[in-house]
């Protein structure tokens, strides 16, 4: 499982921070919007083997709404001010500390 951390706010793969979901979907919601998710990327994977540049484009913007609508997106879901630090490497991050812990 990959590390998520302790504010809850990001998962890390790679040495990438990537922003969670956001905690306070009710869970029919949040399977909701995730099945959408899973969708949206099936027709990115047939957009792309069609070679169609609309459906494609239509199919990523699906994935986009998808994820905004999941808090991993576009509005921060959390309110204390606190900068997002999504797709940062951890390394470049206030997280870095906290990373470098778990690889004791």
């Amino acid at each position: 499982m990959n590390p998520v951390t302790p504010d809850g706010r990001y998962f890390v793969i790679k040495g990438t921070l990537w922003r969670c979901t956001n905690p306070a979907l009710p869970e029919a919601v949040r399977q909701r919007l995730v099945h959408d998710l899973m969708d949206a990327r099936r027709e990115v994977k047939l957009a792309k083997s069609c070679g169609d540049a609309e459906q494609m484009s239509d199919a990523r913007a699906k994935v986009q709404a998808a994820k905004v609508a999941l808090g991993e997106r576009g509005p921060l879901w959390w309110d204390d001010g606190s900068p997002d630090y999504n797709r940062h490497l951890v390394s470049n991050t206030p997280y870095e500390d906290w990373y470098r812990s778990l690889e004791k």
